[in-house]
């Protein structure tokens, strides 16, 4: 439980992606109180997706979590992902949506995790990307109508293959009901710099998963945080000097990755706890140090000062000074002309 004092909740709260933990709640639970965080992201609970988890189960789940004093900061779901195809009907990814926002409701959240959709059929890019604004315009209006923001992953998909699609995905769509997820690890499995991609539309991420890489595409290996190739502590340094708001969710994919059909048993160490405590020391030792007027509290990061302005302008953005910018159509800027 976040035991920070009244008044001083964390402005940047850790938390992570339970299923990367353990596969039921319980473990899930443990691993966070080990830790001393608070926030729990859910993706599947006993191998079941949250969205197919039975209405009566959510609501035990809820008070459970209620009890424990842990808040739920979103839910992930299979809209766009690796398994998919942008050819797919639209009748799986509106059922899920339609779910996921009476559990949302039930759980205390309004985030949603999607991505954008696979080329498994070897489309032209332009058929590519006209079939993914298509399908993502109808996303956020679902989201929308659900209460819900769907917050779109760096990863598989036509949007997260670089930093352009990604701005040109929120500026086709502009839609409040669609944000950015910031994946810290994704770019070593798809080929790009996640920092490059992080600073070029930081003003646009709403959630971030946290997670360290070492190797390339295939041969990617995932590794305790600090301890690989992503620029990890960089985008976190990135992230304090904008005055970023929200959850850092840790996503180690030490022994879950569900793309690749590996998942936690339960029965061994995940690592979880030990990247949760990485992070902790790598914060300490390579974020705070540069970045002023921020401090570790239990569960989470507090600023206490004002962000300086940098003297290169590059953080001098009133609008993302104290967090990311209201309103998708704010990612017009920068980005690529619906007309290519």
């Amino acid at each position: 439980m976040d035991r920070t004092p009244v008044g001083r909740r964390p402005t940047v709260r850790f938390g992570g992606i339970g299923d990367e933990a353990a596969p039921d709640l319980a473990g899930q639970l443990d691993a966070l109180e080990q830790l001393g965080w608070s926030e729990l992201e859910l993706r599947t609970v006993d191998g079941v997706w949250i969205a197919d988890l039975p209405i009566g189960r959510v609501t035990a789940l809820a008070r459970t979590l209620r009890r424990r004093g842990i808040r739920v900061c979103g839910l992930a779901s299979r809209i766009g992902n690796w398994a998919s195809d942008v050819t797919d009907g639209h009748g799986p990814e509106e059922r899920e949506l339609g779910a996921l926002a009476e559990r949302a409701a039930l759980l205390g959240t309004d985030r949603v995790r999607v991505m954008s959709y696979p080329n498994g059929t070897g489309l032209p890019e332009a058929e590519w990307r006209r079939r993914v604004l298509e399908r993502m315009r109808r996303v956020a209006a679902g989201a929308g109508r659900g209460g819900l923001v769907a917050l779109h992953e760096n990863c598989a998909g036509w949007g997260g293959a670089s930093a352009e699609n990604a701005l040109d995905l929120l500026a086709s769509v502009d839609s409040p009901g669609l944000r950015l997820l910031h994946d810290t690890g994704n770019g070593a499995a798809y080929g790009y710099d996640g920092f490059e991609l992080l600073r070029r539309t930081v003003g646009h991420v709403d959630h971030v998963h946290l997670k360290d890489a070492v190797g390339h595409g295939e041969d990617t290996r995932y590794v305790l945080p600090g301890a690989g190739d992503a620029r990890l502590a960089e985008s976190l340094r990135l992230l304090t000097a904008r005055g970023w708001r929200g959850v850092w969710s840790l996503e180690p994919h030490l022994a879950t990755r569900p793309h690749q059909g590996l998942a936690a048993d339960g029965g061994t160490d995940s690592g979880f706890v030990a990247a949760g405590r990485a992070l902790t020391a790598l914060i300490e030792r390579e974020v705070l140090p540069h970045s002023p007027g921020w401090r570790l509290v239990p569960g989470g990061l507090v600023r206490d000062a004002p962000v300086p302005r940098a003297t290169d302008g590059r953080f001098t953005d009133e609008r993302v000074a104290d967090g990311p910018v209201a309103g998708a159509s704010a990612a017009r800027e920068g980005a690529v002309s619906d007309a290519h």
